[in-house]
This record gives structure tokens, C-alpha cells and sequence, in this order.
């Protein structure tokens, strides 16, 4: 049990870290009088990252047969990286920097995720439970972060960002590989396994979703801004969608033994296609907007926890250092990149409003994918 609580601890500093960076630093770039378009492509090089970098770290974890080397590198190369920002306020410095930090930060939370699934042993229901405190870890950032920048000012974060990455690689340094698996029955090679056509369809409905997050993720914290809500409760706000999360991870347990992947995925993004609209057109209306908060809970939690535990049954465990790889890639990568490029554009042409749409709209081609493509495999996930 010691490794969950490593684990765990790591969880909790990662998301902690995001926590402070992804809805504050969209405002310290609008304080460098960064454009929206800007904005949008510096927090794109996260999502390039995160499509290349996890790709080559799997292969390389699973190649050698270690995990945790990689993860260490990974975490101490990315403070180097971060500090870039100390030093340069510029439009190209700061995308170098991204650059640095990103490539090897985003390495660690696919291998990690498959450390967890091996120390689990199979019992992929308890994964919700280590994985929750990193949504801890977020919420005590956003809230904490929120309220220091509030009587502090923006360049403040930049202390507090290193800090928590100083932590990761705390916690790096604590972890341990999982015992061996025990010898798997002969299965496909990894390539052909991947075209079954419900490994296709839950992959390409990932991309849609992470694509739909964009706009929340580039351009929330400034959407509520603009339109009167101080820092304290962006960050409340922010830190009531990561408590609903947390109370899926505690629930998913039950939920995946009750109910397929492909049906609580199917509701997730159902509950996407609603949140992005009323987050558009709602904003003024405190009520609805925290409505649309909770529906984190299902939008991330619910469908990271039902995607993760689809592949995880799909894949052995040999393989799941690239799979939770592709998947990252994929969705967090590509879809993400996608997402935040799309808003950075569509903010200033269309609006707010019309770009929450386009989130909404992709949300439901995520569920189109999920509908038809899992059921023609069969794609129950068990």
C-alpha cells in the first residue's frame, strides 16, 4: 500500500502544478499584452508536446523494461526548462521555453499512469482512487493561487509554478517500478491491435473531447474576467469543477462495475455538448455556471477514468506504456493542440460565445464516434 501513497503524492503535486499553471498563466501572457492568438499558440506547444514527447518516452520506458529513470529525467529536465521564464518576456523566448518545459514534462504522466495500472495488479476499479488526489492537488492550487494573485501580483506564479515542479521531482524520486507481471498469453502485435475498429473509434472520440476542452482551457479564466468575476472566484470556480471530479473518482469504483466504459463515456460527453453551450451563452448567470462546473465531473472525470480502464482491458501490460502514450498523445496531444489553436482564432472572429459552440459541436462528434464506433466493435470495454 506504501506505493499508492507514493503514487498519490505524485498525483497530487502533478495536477497541482496544473492547477496553478493552466488557468493563471493565460493571464500572466495577457499581461505581457500577448494577443489572443498568441495566447492560443504558446499554450498549443504544451499539446504539440504532448503529442510527440509521450510516444518517445513509452517506447524508450518499455524498451528498457523501467519506467521510473525516465519519469526522474523527465522531472528534473522541466525545472531546468521552466526557468526559462524568469528570463525573458518576449513572444519567441517564451514559446522556447514552453517548448523545453513541455517536451519533457508531458513524458511522465503516461508512464506513470501505466505504473499505477501495474501496481494495481488488475484491479483497474481502485485506479480512481490513487488518481483523485491529483484533482486534490489541482484544487488546492487553483483555490490557493487564486487568492495569492488577487493581493499579489502575476509573476508571482512563476515562484509558485517551480515550486510545485520542485515537488514533482520530490516525488519522482520516491517512487518504485511495479512488481513484474506475470507471464501474458501471446497477444497481437501492438499495431494491429490498434486498428480494431473500437480501439480506433475510443481514440479519435478522445481527440474530439480533448479539441472541445480548448476553449475552457485557454480562454476560461479570461472569459470570467471579462465579464466582472475577481481572481478568488475564478479559482473557486475552477476548484468546484475539480471537486466534482474528485467525487467521480470516488464513485467510479462502482460505476465501472455497474456500467460498461462505452455508456459512461456516451453520458460524458453528452454532458460536454451541455456544459460548453451553457458556458458560452451563460456566463452572466452565476447559477448555470456552476452547473456547468460540476459537469467536470463527468466531462474529465468520468470519461479519463472510463477511457483509461477500456484500454487497460484491451492491452496487456507489456504494452501499456505506449498505449497510455498514443492515448495522451492523442487526446491531450492532438486534440488539445487542436483545441487551444482553434479558440486562439476563434476568440477575436467569432466570440466567446460562438466559440464555446464549436467546443460543444465537437464534443458531440466525440459522441457520434463513441455511439457508432464502439458498438460496431463490440466496444463495451470489457
Amino acid at each position: 500500500m506504501h506505493s499508492h501513497w507514493r503514487l498519490s503524492a505524485w498525483y497530487f503535486f502533478y495536477f497541482a502544478y496544473i492547477g496553478a499553471f493552466a488557468p493563471y498563466f493565460t493571464l500572466y501572457l495577457q499581461s505581457l499584452s500577448f494577443s489572443a492568438w498568441d495566447i492560443g499558440v504558446l499554450m498549443s506547444v504544451g499539446q504539440v508536446m504532448r503529442l510527440l514527447a509521450p510516444a518517445l518516452w513509452g517506447w524508450l520506458a518499455d524498451r528498457l523494461g523501467r519506467r521510473i529513470p525516465v519519469v526522474r529525467l523527465s522531472a528534473i529536465l522541466s525545472v531546468v526548462g521552466f526557468f526559462a521564464f524568469f528570463v525573458t518576456v518576449e513572444f519567441w523566448g517564451v514559446f522556447a521555453g514552453m517548448c523545453a518545459m513541455t517536451f519533457f514534462w508531458s513524458a511522465s504522466l503516461p508512464l506513470v499512469e501505466a505504473l499505477t495500472l501495474d501496481h494495481l495488479q488488475g484491479r483497474t476499479e481502485d485506479y480512481g482512487r490513487i488518481r483523485l488526489w491529483g484533482s486534490v492537488g489541482f484544487v488546492a492550487a487553483v483555490l490557493g493561487v487564486g487568492a495569492l494573485l488577487d493581493a499579489a501580483p502575476l509573476t508571482t506564479l512563476l515562484w509558485v509554478c517551480a515550486a510545485l515542479l520542485a515537488g514533482i521531482v520530490a516525488c519522482a524520486a520516491a517512487l518504485e517500478e511495479a512488481p513484474p507481471a506475470a507471464a501474458a498469453r501471446a497477444h497481437p502485435p501492438l499495431r494491429l491491435a490498434l486498428l480494431r475498429p473500437e480501439v480506433l473509434a475510443l481514440l479519435a472520440a478522445c481527440f474530439f473531447m480533448s479539441a472541445a476542452h480548448g476553449p475552457l482551457y485557454v480562454f476560461f479564466s479570461i472569459h470570467l474576467v471579462d465579464h466582472g468575476y475577481g481572481k478568488t472566484l475564478v479559482g473557486a470556480l475552477w476548484s468546484l469543477g475539480v471537486i466534482a471530479e474528485i467525487l467521480v473518482f470516488l464513485l467510479m469504483p462502482g460505476m465501472i462495475r455497474r456500467h460498461s466504459p462505452r455508456a459512461i463515456l456516451l453520458a460524458s460527453f453528452a454532458l460536454a455538448v451541455l456544459r460548453f453551450l451553457l458556458i458560452g451563452w451563460q456566463v452572466d448567470s452565476l447559477p448555470l455556471l456552476l452547473a456547468a462546473q460540476v459537469m467536470h465531473g463527468a466531462t474529465f472525470g468520468a470519461f479519463h477514468v472510463a477511457a483509461v480502464t477500456a484500454l487497460n482491458r484491451w492491452f496487456p501490460s507489456q504494452q501499456q506504456g505506449r498505449v497510455q502514450a498514443l492515448y495522451g498523445s492523442i487526446s491531450f496531444g492532438a486534440g488539445g493542440m487542436l483545441g487551444n489553436l482553434f479558440s486562439g482564432e476563434a476568440w477575436t472572429s467569432l466570440g466567446p460565445e460562438w466559440t464555446y459552440t464549436v467546443g460543444a459541436a465537437l464534443a458531440f462528434v466525440g459522441w457520434l464516434l463513441v455511439w457508432r464506433g464502439m458498438a460496431a466493435g463490440g466496444g463495451t470495454g470489457r
